[in-house]
C-alpha cells in the first residue's frame, strides 16, 4: 500500500483580492484548483506545462 500525497496547497501570486483565487501545490506535478470550488477537484500540469504557462503570462501583462 503507498501512503497518501499530502499537498502544500498556496494562493496563486496571480489571484486577484476580488474572490477570483486559484491555488496551487507544486511538487513532482503542479495541481490547481479554484479556491472557492475546491471540491470540484483540481487540474494537473507537468512541471514543462506550468513552466510554459508562467511564462506564456508574463509576456502577455500589460
Amino acid at each position: 500500500m503507498t501512503a497518501p500525497h499530502h499537498h502544500t496547497w498556496h494562493k496563486s501570486s496571480y489571484s486577484t483580492n476580488g474572490g477570483e483565487c486559484v491555488e496551487v501545490a507544486e511538487g513532482k506535478s503542479v495541481l490547481v484548483r479554484d479556491t472557492q470550488n475546491r471540491e470540484l477537484g483540481h487540474l494537473t500540469f507537468t512541471t514543462p506545462e506550468w513552466t510554459s504557462l508562467l511564462n506564456t503570462l508574463k509576456t502577455r501583462q500589460p
